[in-house]
């Protein structure tokens, strides 16, 4: 399994791009530079009437798949 780690600061007005349908999946950046697609739903949960803000981590499986995607502050 590999760990990546995210800062996060979107406005609500950009998170509502998240629910559309169209948009199934993003690009983040890790922390180390790598460049990561990641399912919409997987951030969803952590968005606020202050949009998407702080640091998650995220664990990928040996065959690229989701294994956690989690706020840690």
């Amino acid at each position: 399994m590999r760990t990546y780690y995210f800062n996060l600061n979107a406005s609500y007005e950009m998170c509502e791009k998240l629910y559309l349908s169209t948009n199934n999946s993003v690009i983040l950046y890790s922390e180390s530079g790598e460049r990561i697609q990641l399912p919409t739903f997987n951030l969803r949960p952590f968005v606020t009437r202050l949009g998407l803000n702080g640091r998650f981590r995220l664990i990928i499986t040996s065959e690229n798949k989701v294994f956690s995607f989690e706020k840690i502050t």
